[in-house]
């Protein structure tokens, strides 16, 4: 569980070596080139757009770069105004319109490159959202196409991490760095032109520091990374302890267990602080150190600057530009190597966005699909032939016949393969060999979804979605009627307890429906299930979250909703099923027995024991 709050928890969290802003690298590609192709793929259609964001960056960084030495010339004129009047040169004044001149024509710099700054940033967060848009509704439609194996063998928040943290990792690169990376490239290159234009010795002399900025980057992130991974296994420890106890918190109090849960908080609380300390500490380094660094060029720079100055080699406006440039030299250096992880981090992501749309789909539908009518009821089960994996078959050669508006009941022991039953039932899986056919048509030459409209499933675990009560209920059939709604409640036991809420049918149920009790959910699926009114029945373990009053209604409801229904029960209270025509009894993959419960009573064989069993529990529970 912990590992993972820890993927979820630590995205985006990102405080490497700089502070904020810096991120550590996460999670490295395995595929660096070939992922990165696959997703320049995605920008191919909005190269215009891209080319043009390219120009309006260069041109935002060059208004910006330029300023400085206009600036210089007005320091010039106002230092060369001052000297002159200090020698009393007649008719020495400082010329405050060419000052002024050059002060507008900065303001006028500086607005048009916030101006292109701003159609950069407009025009780069479209196409990256238009990107993410392409790439969500790519995941969507790819989920939809894949087989129930793969969520079966996947965790709930493995899948939902790829669809959401993983884009929006993307998206943010997109949007942020992308065009940082851009400007960042073109300031460097035009502040060592502009450096090279004012004097080649100090240009030389700036770009000396920079061998031991980089020294500085790679030394304190080498030893902040090991800080900021432990920090990130702490944090996602401490949101999997939390959720924990927050989920079971009555047990935890039941059973007095508080005092051992605040001990171990305190224990991974203690690992995240002094791991998150010396995380942020090393990484607080950078910055002072960096700017040390280049206070030293900076140092260097004005005594050497001084020096031309008094030789008249460069103008004083000239070593105040140096100066200026010297300190936007160093901040682009450190964001293009911030931007290096980001990217690195990015391309990880996008390769686990990739494997998903890469993923294996479900057998495609076949062109000319067969269709069934007037659906009888019948099912027949030819040679069946099954496993979850090519070297372990579950199920082999399986025949089961099955006549229009039978109750089929299915018992065994965990693991027998009765669930395996129906999902293949349900096409959830393919077979290996054999054919499962409806009314004579085999459900392989049929559309799943046109298959699946033939069944009501009623399931052990209830699934109900934040909404009214109404309008889960009006899930199971679209189009239904408000009478409608109300009489399959009615059908299922269901109206009442609806009635005595607050808001009835209006009742807004959470996110997990833990405003109702667990049987109240289950009679509301229930409710949804004969409004839907199938061919086909599924019910699996359906009254095993009810009382047993509350069962004895649902069971009547249930008889009076499946006759001249063809029915499938899974059941472990075999006390539920006497009346089915047909019981299936399970075991290891196979059916072993088969016949009505007083047949298989008078077998003396597996029922038997098994039923005896429940029977003599239910006695001695009675006693």
């Amino acid at each position: 569980m912990s590992e993972n709050k820890q993927s979820s928890s630590g995205m985006g969290k990102g405080h490497g070596p700089g502070g904020p802003g810096m991120v550590m690298p996460g999670e490295k590609a395995k595929n660096f080139k070939g992922s990165l192709k696959r997703l320049t793929q995605y920008l191919k259609p909005r190269k215009i757009t891209l080319l043009f964001i390219l120009l309006m960056a260069i041109l935002s960084t060059l208004f910006s770069i330029v300023s400085p030495k206009i600036l210089g010339k007005a320091t010039t004129k106002l230092f060369e105004g001052i000297i002159a009047m200090s020698k009393g040169v007649p008719g020495a004044k400082i010329d405050f319109d060419y000052i002024t001149q050059i002060l507008l024509i900065l303001i006028g710099f500086y607005i048009i490159s916030a101006l292109f700054g701003y159609v950069q940033q407009y025009l780069m967060a479209g196409v990256a959202q238009k990107v993410v848009l392409d790439m969500r509704t790519q995941i969507n439609s790819k989920l939809s196409r894949l087989p129930l194996k793969y969520f079966d063998s996947k965790t709930h928040g493995e899948i939902l991490s790829r669809a959401t943290n993983d884009v929006d990792n993307i998206s943010t690169t997109l949007q942020q760095s992308i065009t940082q990376l851009i400007t960042s490239v073109v300031t460097i290159v035009g502040v060592i032109v502009m450096m090279l234009t004012i004097s080649p010795w100090l240009t030389l002399i700036t770009i000396i520091t920079l061998p031991l900025s980089i020294l500085v980057v790679k030394g304190v992130a080498s030893r902040s990374q090991k800080y900021f991974k432990g920090q990130q296994k702490s944090l996602g420890d401490l949101n999997g302890h939390v959720e924990e106890m927050y989920t079971g918190h009555k047990i935890v109090k039941a059973f007095g267990r508080e005092e051992q849960s605040m001990k171990d908080f305190d224990e991974i609380n203690d690992k995240l602080y002094h791991s998150g300390w010396k995380a942020q500490f090393l990484s607080g380094l950078i910055m002072p150190l960096m700017s040390f660094v280049s206070n030293i060029g900076y140092v260097l720079v004005c005594v050497v600057g001084g020096i031309f100055v008094t030789n008249g080699r460069i103008s004083i406006g000239d070593v105040q530009a140096f100066i200026q440039y010297t300190r936007q030299f160093s901040m682009p250096i450190a964001q293009t190597a911030n931007i290096a992880n980001v990217i690195q981090s990015t391309i990880a992501s996008a390769e686990r966005v990739f494997e998903l749309l890469d993923e294996e789909e479900e057998v495609p539908e076949i062109q000319n699909a067969k269709t069934i009518q007037y659906p009888q009821g019948a099912v027949q089960f030819e040679h069946v032939k099954f496993g979850y994996k090519e070297d372990a078959i579950l199920i082999e050669d399986m025949n089961i016949d099955v006549s229009p508006g039978q109750t089929i009941a299915i018992v065994g022991p965990t693991g027998a393969g009765k669930t395996t039953l129906i999902n293949l039932l349900m096409r959830f899986y393919e077979l290996n060999d054999g054919a499962i056919k409806i009314d004579g048509v085999n459900i392989a030459d049929m559309k799943r979804g046109d298959l699946r409209s033939k069944f009501g499933m009623v399931l052990q675990d209830t699934w109900l979605f934040n909404g009214t009560i109404r309008d889960n209920i009006a899930y199971g059939r679209e189009g239904s009627t408000e009478e409608e709604i109300i009489n399959a409640s009615k059908a299922a036991h269901a109206d009442h307890f609806i009635r005595t809420l607050p808001d009835g049918y209006s009742t807004i149920l959470n996110e997990e429906a833990s405003n109702i009790s667990q049987g109240q959910k289950q009679l509301l699926t229930i409710a949804r299930a004969i409004l839907a009114n199938p061919s086909i029945l599924i019910l699996d373990e359906a009254t095993s979250s009810v009382d047993t009053r509350t069962e004895i209604y649902i069971q009547k409801a249930m008889n009076e909703l499946m006759k001249g229904r063809t029915s499938f029960v899974i059941a472990h209270r075999l006390s539920t099923i006497r009346d089915a025509d047909l019981i299936l009894v399970m075991n290891q993959g196979s059916v072993i027995e088969k016949g009505n419960h007083e047949d298989l009573l008078k077998q003396g064989g597996f029922y038997a024991d098994l039923y005896n069993s429940q029977f003599s529990e239910s006695i001695d529970d009675a006693v």
